[in-house]
């Protein structure tokens, strides 16, 4: 299954080829869009290699490819979490993170749940529009970065009332 934004934009299935691309986007997406993040610890090739080991192995990956081939962005659900949506800086903005939560909503049509830092506040406003409502707060010492995070959950709409999801 493939779904497109527009003529350049498709989103289909991950496979391991896609593996140093989704992790670059990974590195990119998180160096631009939370210049606050302590330095990270692992190397290009490290992260990589957790792509291709870790992250298809437990996920259902989703890629977001541009008409010249080129990953995007890509959006990773594991079982009901959506673990990882990430897009290249330059292409933000323009539908694709909606493409790929959409993809990742249909994937889980009974509900989906998120982590997000606390400071992201550009990707809290982006899961709020999509309808995700906060669960809970921690202090950081559930993630790596010892970031304050959000869970954050979308519950589908039962009552016949039309949603984006």
């Amino acid at each position: 299954m493939t779904d497109t934004v527009d003529e350049k934009i498709t989103v289909r299935a991950a496979d391991a080829a896609d593996a140093a691309a989704i992790a670059r986007t990974h590195i990119r997406s998180r160096e631009v869009a939370m210049p606050w993040l302590p330095p990270r610890k692992r190397s290009d090739a490290e992260v990589e290699r957790w792509v291709r080991e870790v992250v298809l192995v437990d996920a259902e990956v989703s890629v977001a490819v541009d008409g010249g081939g080129s990953v995007v962005g890509y959006a990773a659900v594991e079982g009901e979490w959506l673990e990882h949506l990430y897009l290249m800086p330059e292409v933000r903005r323009r539908g694709i993170g909606s493409l790929l939560l959409a993809r990742a909503k249909a994937q889980r049509p009974g509900g989906l749940d998120l982590h997000v830092f606390q400071r992201n506040t550009d990707a809290r406003a982006f899961y709020a529009r999509h309808g995700f409502t906060v669960v809970d707060l921690n202090d950081g010492s559930r993630n790596m970065e010892r970031e304050p995070d959000m869970t954050l959950r979308w519950n589908p709409v039962t009552n016949g009332t039309p949603t984006d999801g």
